[in-house]
């Protein structure tokens, strides 16, 4: 093994991490946003909704930073995101 393909490695290695912070973010924004839709629709509290939307609103920035290649701040963008909609859905 030689220097080069540690190179390659770490280039592929990175461009994984990119795609898939930014398919997350995109898969749970549209996850969230679908969700504060139908519960907006359903006769629940303005508090879950706005959970689900801010949720979605969190991990559609963690997709705009993982696609940046700031991957690490997706992940925390994505955990809070998701930690928001959690809490959501326990408020109802």
């Amino acid at each position: 093994m030689d220097v080069h393909d540690d190179d390659t490695d770490s280039v592929g290695n990175a461009r994984r991490a990119r795609w898939t912070a930014t398919g997350t973010g995109v898969l749970l924004a549209l996850a969230g946003l679908a969700a504060a839709l139908m519960r907006l629709a359903a006769s629940a509290r303005a508090v879950v909704p706005a959970a689900y939307a801010l949720g979605a609103v969190f991990c559609a920035l963690a997709a705009f930073l993982g696609s940046r290649g700031r991957t690490r701040r997706a992940l925390w963008l994505l955990i809070v995101g998701v930690t928001v909609m959690a809490f959501g859905d326990q408020a109802d």
